[in-house]
């Protein structure tokens, strides 16, 4: 038979089978026909090429939003101090939240539950009990037990079912609200909760998000590799790095009139990282402010627990939203995204996060699920930490005072080390820095001479980036430059967490004096 009469065969079934008429034949066969006899097609730049320099995957044809992607927290300082730590150079690291890194030790009820939950024929030993307090052993019993093969085996796409409700119990006892389990996804930290929120709302580049400036890089790297727009809006330092409406108004209708489609809202509080807390009016601001422009509200909370003053407790958006009543509390789209990673616990390596959604149109959620279930589920170790953050010990329970005692005590130590750093900050000449009210970061700004400036620029370097890299090479002190975040045009910053212990944050505060002292008078 010859090959015609095979693509025509082909087509006809393929027709058939689909129930297509004689028209969608006819193309079926022309398609099979075209693929059978595919007519070369020359790539009309470069990077359509199929490979250069014998490499497929090589650089310059890479996706090209991947290649513009940036990522400040990991750049070019981060990977300078990973090759002065290995030669030899003692690196402190406060470039990124990560609290265990720094000396902070984790909850122990957490780990007991995660170690007996990994080993769970530790549960059938008969000193479990000299080892163990009971209600660790109870709660990994329960774990197990609501875990379908352990935490060795997959779960549901959306994260066990059990912990999303203890989840779902969490933010009701928080809010004073009921919250529906399965509205809430569970993930591989909160970072991977905002990249599946960003990547249901961005369709193309018409499709803008709106980031505060400074901003954490999670959502430019991440708004840059779904092919959006970000579209900023500057927080105001010398008001405390407060947040403007009319800032917001400005920056929608800028957009709207060039074309673009404003899709969604983006706040960090407390925030990364400017270390701010928003008010409970501020908040209202913005559900009022996101509701009348139809925009999704993306509320990053994962240092709600990291408060380090009385003035403004953390409120969630979703409390306020509630407690606004309708049109708010039923027609405004809310994405709020919490984690293990920060507060007392800094689980960062352990990888437990969640979204929940709520006013989000149904078939929306069902779209979401299908594409958290090409993961197929989440860590399950990320889920027990979970379980045991929104969860913990109750008092009375034979944990529960310990429990208290280290997170309080870590609380209370990272407030201490809030003042620290920034009281050590503002004693410096030509540096200010706001008091850091929440979150775990320093954001002073940089008040530096000409000199310095033009230093910077004859060795390509950006200030703030000349600055931190000179601050590493001299003092260890890893940072991440404010440009990396976005700041103010003609102003310099550096972020710093507040995360070394407190022995080390003295000797933190003196490297950074005896470093700028220098700096200053060198560039005068």
């Amino acid at each position: 038979m010859r090959s015609s009469q095979i693509v025509s065969r082909l087509a006809r079934a393929l027709a058939q089978r689909q129930g297509q008429g004689a028209q969608r034949w006819g193309e079926a066969q022309r398609n099979l026909s075209a693929a059978a006899n595919p007519e070369p097609i020359a790539p009309q730049d470069d990077s359509l090429a199929a490979h250069k320099d014998g490499k497929v995957l090589h650089p310059d044809l890479l996706n090209e939003n991947m290649r513009k992607t940036q990522y400040a927290v990991r750049g070019e300082l981060y990977l300078r101090a990973e090759q002065l730590k290995q030669a030899g150079k003692e690196i402190m690291f406060t470039n990124v939240g990560n609290p265990h890194n720094l000396g902070a030790q984790p909850i122990t009820f957490t780990r007991q539950v995660i170690a007996l939950c990994a080993a769970p024929f530790l549960l059938q030993h008969p000193k479990v009990g000299e080892l163990f307090p009971a209600d660790a052993i109870a709660r990994a019993k329960q774990l197990l037990g609501a875990f379908a093969g352990g935490i060795g085996a997959y779960q549901d796409s959306r994260g066990n079912m059990a912990v999303r409700q203890e989840v779902a119990d969490f933010i009701k006892a928080r809010d004073g609200f009921a919250a529906d389990a399965n509205h809430i996804f569970l993930t591989d930290g909160a970072s991977v909760a905002v990249r599946m929120a960003l990547s249901a709302m961005i369709r193309d580049s018409r499709d803008s998000v709106l980031v505060p400036i400074p901003q954490y890089p999670l959502y430019s790297a991440s708004i840059q590799l779904y092919g959006g727009t970000l579209l900023p809006y500057e927080l105001d330092e010398s008001k405390n790095w407060a947040l403007s409406i009319d800032s917001l108004r400005k920056s929608v209708a800028s957009a709207r009139a060039a074309g673009k489609c404003v899709r969604g809202l983006v706040f960090i509080n407390p925030g990364n990282p400017t270390g701010q807390c928003l008010s409970y009016d501020n908040l209202r601001e913005l559900v009022k402010f996101a509701y009348d422009e139809k925009i999704v509200l993306l509320a990053d909370e994962v240092y709600q627990e990291n408060i380090y003053q009385d003035e403004r407790p953390f409120v969630s958006a979703r409390k306020v939203m509630m407690e606004m009543g309708a049109p708010y509390s039923t027609g405004t789209e809310l994405l709020s995204f919490h984690t293990v990673s920060k507060g007392s616990g800094g689980e960062c390596g352990l990888r437990g996060g969640y979204i929940e959604m709520t006013n989000i149109h149904p078939g929306a959620v069902e779209e979401m699920y299908k594409i958290a279930s090409i993961n197929l589920s989440p860590g399950t170790v990320g889920q027990v930490a979970m379980s045991c953050m929104v969860n913990p010990p109750k008092p009375g329970s034979p944990s529960f005072e310990q429990w208290k005692k280290e997170r309080e005590g870590e609380l209370a130590s990272l407030r201490r080390r809030a003042h620290m750093v920034t009281d050590g900050f503002n004693s410096l000449e030509g540096v200010t820095c706001n008091f850091t009210e929440g979150a775990m970061y320093s954001f002073p700004r940089l008040h530096l001479p000409p000199k310095a400036v033009a230093a910077a620029k004859a060795a390509g370097k950006a200030p703030d980036v000349f600055y931190c890299l000179r601050l590493l090479e001299e003092t260890g002190i890893s940072t991440v430059p404010g440009s990396g975040f976005g700041q103010a045009e003609g102003t310099f910053h550096l972020r710093t967490t507040i995360l070394p212990r407190e022995e080390k944050m003295a000797e933190f505060v003196k490297l950074f004096r005896d470093f700028h002292n220098k700096f200053m008078a060198q560039y005068k």
